[in-house]
């Protein structure tokens, strides 16, 4: 049985999150928490911070020159700006984009990779890796017997759960998920949903979508981001049975806008 995310104790703590690119307000003064062992939903139109918020949390701002981040993101109690070390941040920060990124290598190194770059030698230890990832991604059965093919020969579908594959062989404790499903079919969608909900007894995942009945079936907890504002989170199920604080929530889970 999941425990109730009010029982958890708080993975991310986000304190007055401000995000401008070229002085443009994205994402303004953002504070909430994302509970241990919960799909935490992120809806809203596009350009409201969604992905501006898990770019900030996986450090991504690096890249980018004219991207700026005030306010604080803490996990496990240490702000996320401190580290020292950003690439061991990023190891335990897994991150899926909404179109499949494959490394151009075999199905079996695209697995592999992130463990070789952590010190794993052994074949026989990476054998296992990548056998419980594609496992946990709802892929090993179509691919067992072809590990050594290249990843982007692929479907669409399969290339996707391959990246949540690469993603969770660095052994995350945290999972951003950019709208996985934007390039993906319904059946395969379903299937990654139930991966989802069988990883939450694992790590903490944050699903970003626009689909808010996504986010309805999976999401624990919901944030709802308009034009750069956070304008509440609350469970999801009360969002979508008249308990939203706020009339634009309403609004927009309801179809009336977005």
């Amino acid at each position: 049985m999941v425990t109730p995310t009010r029982d958890r104790q708080p993975k991310v703590q986000v304190r007055d999150l401000s995000i401008h690119y070229g002085g443009k307000a994205a994402l303004a003064g953002a504070t909430f928490e994302i509970h241990e062992h919960e799909i935490f939903g992120i809806i809203g139109p596009a350009g409201s911070g969604k992905t501006s918020f898990l770019r900030a949390m996986n450090r991504m701002d690096l890249f980018n020159p004219a991207m700026e981040v005030g306010g604080e993101i803490s996990m496990d109690g240490k702000d996320v700006r401190k580290w020292k070390n950003v690439y061991a941040l990023r190891r335990r920060i897994g991150v899926v984009f909404p179109l499949p990124v494959g490394l151009p290598m075999s199905i079996y190194e695209n697995v592999a990779l992130a463990p070789r770059l952590g010190g794993t030698r052994k074949r026989a230890d990476l054998d296992v890796i990548v056998e419980r990832c594609l496992t946990r991604a709802a892929l090993w059965d179509e691919v067992k017997d072809r590990l050594d093919s290249l990843g982007s020969l692929l479907s669409g579908g399969q290339q996707q759960r391959l990246t949540i594959a690469r993603a969770l062989s660095q052994e995350p404790e945290l999972l951003l998920l950019d709208e996985f499903s934007i390039a993906v079919d319904p059946v395969t969608t379903m299937k990654i949903e139930d991966v989802l909900k069988e990883l939450r007894q694992e790590l903490t995942i944050v699903l970003v979508t626009n689909l808010v009945q996504q986010a309805r079936r999976l999401a624990d907890r919901t944030a709802f981001f308009l034009t750069g504002e956070l304008v509440e989170v609350a469970p999801t199920e009360d969002l979508f049975t008249g308990g939203a604080s706020d009339e634009r929530t309403t609004a927009y889970v309801e179809g009336r806008f977005g």
